[in-house]
C-alpha cells in the first residue's frame, strides 16, 4: 500500500485526504504512483503532470525517504520503504518569489 501527500490547495481541489492510499503494482515508480494518483483523483490530472508529456510541473517537486527525487527519472524504482508504505512519497509545492 503507497502512500501519498499532496499539498494542501491540490487535497482541497481535488478532495484528496491529508494521506492517500492505495495499491500500485511492482515495480513502484514515479510514474506508477501518479498515474495511480490520478486515476483515483482525475482532478489532479494536469496539476502534477503536464497533460500531453506527463513531466513534472516546474515548481513541483517529489521527495521520499529525505530525499529529493524530482529530477530521476520518472521509471526509476522508489526506495522499497516506499513501496511497503513505511514512508510517504511526498507530493510538494514549491514557492517561488523575489
Amino acid at each position: 500500500m503507497v502512500r501519498v501527500i499532496v499539498p494542501s490547495f491540490l487535497r482541497t481541489l481535488a478532495r484528496v485526504p491529508a494521506e492517500a492510499k492505495f495499491e500500485v503494482s511492482a515495480p513502484v515508480t514515479q510514474r506508477a504512483v501518479l498515474d495511480a494518483l490520478e486515476a483515483r483523483y482525475p482532478a489532479l490530472c494536469g496539476t502534477i503532470r503536464d497533460h500531453v508529456t506527463k513531466k513534472r510541473r516546474p515548481l513541483v517537486r517529489f521527495y521520499a525517504c529525505s530525499e529529493d527525487l524530482s529530477n530521476e527519472s520518472p521509471d526509476a524504482v522508489l526506495p522499497s520503504a516506499v513501496a511497503a508504505g513505511d514512508e510517504p512519497f511526498l507530493v510538494v509545492a514549491s514557492i517561488a518569489g523575489g
